[in-house]
Parts: C-alpha cells; structure tokens; sequence
C-alpha cells in the first residue's frame, strides 16, 4: 500500500505543479522570464539538498524533456515570425546566430579558462553552452513589458533568438565529441556543419509544407488540428535528429513554413501552442532544478560570476557590434541587442549534454551555467524596458491591445472573424474609419445580434465583429485602442512637398491636380494612411494616390502626422541601392520561392 500512496502523492504534487504553472501564466506577462526562477527554486527545494529531499539525477529524462520542450518553444517562434518582417534582416541575424554565438564563446573562453582552471577546450565547451540567447526568454520579457522595439531592431532580435540555438547545440556537441574521441579537424567540422545545416533546413521545409498541405486537405475532427501540428512538429524535430542533421532548425524553419501559409484553426494551433510551451518550460526548469546541489554550486559560484561578467559586458557586445559592422545599426542599436542577449532554459539545458556522455568535470558546466542563467535573467531581464527607452529603441508605448477574438471560417482560408469591444476613445469610433481589406459583419449589442445596418450607429460597448485575412488580423488592434495625443507637426519639416497629416485629400487632389475618388475627398491625409496600410504606420511607410506617392516622414500618437509627396518627376531622386542591398533582396526572393512562402 506504500508504493501506491507514494503513486497517488506524484500524482498529486505533479497534478498542483501543473495547476501552478497554469495559474502563473496570468503572473508571467507582469514579470516576465524571470517567474520561471521560481519554479528553478522549487526544483531546489524539492532536490536531495532542500526540505523535499528528492532524489533525482536522471539526466536523461532531464535531456528528453528538455529537447523536447526547446523543440516546441523554437517551433512556437517560427509560426509566429512574419517572413516579411524578417526577410530585411536575415543577413545580420544568420550572421549573429553563427558568427556572432562563435565570437562570443572564444571570447567567454579565456576567463572560464583561468576562474575554472580549465584547458582550452573545456574552456571553449565552457563558452558555447552559455553562448546562445534563449528565444523563450526574449520573446516573453519583450511582450512582458510592453515593448514596441523599432522594427529594424525587433525583428533582429527576434530572427536571431529563434535560430542560433541550433548552431549553440551544433558547437556544444563539436566540442564534447571532440573531448571525448581526442582529435578532429577543421574539415570533419566544416563538413558536419554544412551536413547538418542544409539537409535540417530541407527537412524543415519539406515537412512544414506536408504538414500544411494535410491540414488543408485532411478533415479532422473539431479540436484536433492544434494537437495534430504540435506532435508533426516534433516528428520533424524527431526525424531529423535521427538523420543526424539539426532538428532544432529543422522545426524552427518548419514553424516558419506553416505560419506564413493559410491553413485550417491556424489561432487554435497558436494558441494550444502558447500553453504547451509554457508548461513545457516550468516542467524544464522543475527538472533542472532538482539537479542542482546548493553545497556543490557553492564551490563554483564566484568563478561562475566571473564567466557572467564577461559574458554580458565583453564578450556579447563584441560579438554584436562586429558581426553588425557591415550593416546600418547605430551604436545604440547594436547597445540594445548586446544587452538584450538573454540566456535561458537553453543554457542549462546544453550543459546537460557533458552530464549525459559522463564527461569529467561534467557538473561544473551545469552549475557555470545555472549561475549564468540566473545572474542574466535577473539583470538583463528586469532592465530591458529601462535600457530600451534610455537607448531610444523603443516607440512610444501605447495600451495593450484590445481583447482580440479570432474565429476561423470553416470551408475556406482566406478570411476569418476578428471580434473587438468598440471603445469611445478608439479610431474606430471617432474617425468611422476601418482597413479597405476589412469587412464588418456583425454587432452585439445587449446580447442581441445585429448586422451593421441594423447597429447603424455603432455605439461604445458594442462589439464589432469584421472579416479579414488571418495575417492581417492583428494589424486591426490600433483601430480599437484609444486613441493617443497627436502633436502638431514640425514646422520646420513642411515645405513645397511635405505637408500636415490633417489636410485632406481633396484639398491636395485640388492642388496637385490629381484624381481622388469623392467617398474620399473627406479623408485626410492621416485617415488614408490608416485605411490603406496593412500594418501601423511607420516613417518611411508608402501609399500611392493616383500619379504620386505618399511618404509617411513624421509620426505622432501612432498616427502620420507630417506627410512627403513623391511626385512623378522625383523617381530619380531615391537613394539608389547598394550591391549588398540587392544581393540580400535576391538572398530573400530565392528562400521565399524555395519554402513556397
């Protein structure tokens, strides 16, 4: 009868971890990557040196679960990530997630040599096992606290977060082969690498395309679609590890493949996906906890410390601002994304590998890297808002979006309903104005269901529901939110051809002589931009109106409020493109005709 009480306790106790890690969800976007330490402190506490007195070093569960969950977190970011917002960046960030984790581990080595008395290679092993930023912990701390990175910058971060772990897994098992075995060679590297990053990228987008294509063309029944990606995704992740070749890039570009094509329950997937990650990591962090030993990390701590100091303040930020050189980052910029290297789950995770092989001195990268984790999180977490404001990185912040409902059609994948409470402060309201690509279909109203005839006049307190194609559903948020101040132009930008965002289009139509349709003459300049961008405004955005072209120059409470004309005769006054912009042009034409985005 013991044993089985013992059986009902584990149920129990992993039944209320479960039910914690749900519960925390609701903390987790108040304080962000650093609540997963709590459930690092309770795997201590819970260890053979804490009150719980567990006793656990199964490692390999502890690997399994772990790959595992760091398969689905990469997956998650790939069906998030917009092609389109990456493909301007991917030359730097491939470079930061090969070059930039390679530089940081040769620089990290030579403290790690000398505070860990450590050879070479242990010291280089030292380095590339905290060398990668953690993707869950970027992609959280950066929704958490609310920050609106200039795109340029965010989508670096996000492009680079999401792929270097499997060049950080990739160097860690170079390098724990090579201790093991004694000898390699610059070639075997190379060759394994190329092996490794080519036939992953195939497999990666050869799977997510089947995985589309039966989502599309297989009738599942109501409720298993998200299940169905999240196990295909980790029967991509599992094929090509026993290819031996990256299922870590594999999966991430997978997830990339299915989130820029239509496909069936796509914000279902989305969704489950949210929840299994996040129980992924608490279950990971758990584990990982469990096998750390307070008595035998304090041997290590000040060492460790030491591998941290460099790691943040030397070795990432020169890492960042040469592998960034040849791009068009300011320093402040490149200050950002040095200090935005966060590290992770993924870290103590990569030190599980040397304790799985029973490699010497294998506990002493696991307790480095545990120490590194912790010191990251808690400095670099809980200052990334305060260093991307002082580093004038992050746009203006605005109130979180609205409650956002997104039902999929059944039948068809080109639409879906968006669903918004209507707000007496919002665009919507105010100005009456809605994306030309977006259709209201229906209010409520007192629980009554009205078409938008019928609600005609929409009132606060409804909700709106409009149809729009699923990418695009999220660009709808700043049409419910309030409304923020708008500041007068700078006088100092007006000119022959820069005018106020306030004038109409009737009075430039008048001007210019141009042709404007009469529903919108009443528009302004602003309006128009609103209704006929896909996205929120930015300087630099474009839209055309009959023979000229709309240049956003100033923007001011999310809204263009200081207008360009690019008349016909100015085409030849655009900055002409270097050859390194046209070769990344041509880079992002032949993988998006390749992986059929």
């Amino acid at each position: 009868m013991a044993s089985l009480d013992s059986v009902s306790i584990a149920i129990l106790l992993g039944a209320v971890l479960v039910m914690a890690g749900i519960l925390s969800s609701l903390l987790a976007l108040r304080f962000g990557a650093p609540l997963l330490l709590v459930f690092l402190l309770i795997g201590m506490l819970a260890g053979d040196s804490g009150p719980g007195h567990i006793e656990f070093n199964d490692v390999r569960t502890t690997y399994l679960v772990g790959s595992v969950a760091l398969a689905l977190i990469l997956f998650d970011g790939g069906l998030r990530t917009r092609f389109q917002t990456i493909q301007a960046v991917l030359a730097p960030s491939m470079i930061l997630a090969t070059a930039g984790v390679l530089l940081t581990a040769l620089i990290t080595a030579p403290v790690a040599r000398f505070a860990l008395d450590l050879n070479w290679t242990e010291s280089l092993l030292v380095g590339a096992v905290v060398a990668s930023t953690d993707a869950a912990a970027v992609f959280l701390l950066v929704h958490a606290q609310g920050l609106r990175l200039r795109p340029r910058v965010g989508a670096t971060l996000e492009a680079e977060s999401g792929s270097n772990d499997p060049f950080a897994v990739f160097l860690t098992l170079m390098l724990v082969e090579f201790i093991t075995v004694g000898q390699s060679s610059p070639g075997h590297v190379v060759m394994e690498f190329l092996r490794e990053a080519v036939l992953g990228a195939v497999i990666g987008v050869i799977g997510g395309r089947l995985v589309v294509l039966a989502l599309n063309r297989v009738a599942l029944p109501q409720g298993l679609h998200a299940p169905f990606v999240t196990t295909a995704a980790l029967v991509i992740f599992g094929a090509a590890q026993i290819g031996h070749t990256s299922g870590y890039l594999a999966v991430y570009l997978a997830g990339i493949i299915i989130g820029n094509r239509p496909t069936r329950a796509h914000n279902s997937v989305v969704t489950f996906l949210d929840a299994a990650t996040w129980l992924a990591q608490i279950v990971m962090f758990v584990l990982l906890g469990l096998l750390v030993s307070p008595h035998r990390l304090a041997s290590s701590a000040l060492p460790a410390v030491l591998v941290a100091l460099m790691l943040m303040f030397v070795a990432r930020p020169a890492a960042v601002f040469l592998c960034l050189a040849p791009f068009r980052f300011n320093w402040r910029e490149k200050t950002f994304i040095a200090w935005t290297g966060l590290r992770g789950a993924v870290a103590i995770f990569l030190a599980s590998i040397p304790m799985l092989v029973g490699l010497s001195k294998a506990y002493l990268y696991f307790d480095v890297a545990f120490v590194v984790v912790i010191i990251s999180l808690l400095a670099q977490g809980w200052t990334l808002a305060a260093a991307a404001r002082r580093l004038h990185v992050a746009l203006p912040r605005t109130d979180r979006g609205p409650r956002r409902v997104e039902l999929d059609l059944p039948g068809q994948l080109e639409q879906e309903l968006v669903g918004y409470p209507v707000r007496p402060k919002s665009l919507f309201f105010r100005r009456g104005l809605i994306p030309s690509w977006s259709k209201p279909t229906l209010v409520i109203r007192n629980q009554n269901i009205l078409s938008p005839a019928e609600a005609d006049p929409i009132s606060p307190g409804d909700y709106i529901y409009l149809l729009a194609p699923p990418e695009k559903a999220e660009a709808l948020d700043r049409f419910f939110v309030d409304m923020q101040p708008s500041s007068a132009p700078d006088p100092h930008l007006l000119g022959d051809f820069m005018v106020s965002g306030e004038h109409t289009l009737g009075e430039v139509a008048e001007i210019y002589g141009i042709q404007a349709a009469d529903d919108d003459k009443k528009l302004t300049l602003s309006d128009y931009f609103d209704v006929h961008l896909d996205h929120a405004p930015k300087e630099g955005a474009t839209v055309a109106l009959d023979t000229i072209v709309l240049v956003a120059r100033s923007i001011s409470g999310g809204r263009v409020n200081v207008v360009g004309l690019r008349l016909p005769e100015e085409g030849d006054e655009k900055v002409p493109p270097t050859r390194w912009d046209s070769i990344k042009h041509k880079l992002a034409d032949v993988w998006a005709q390749v992986a059929g985005i």
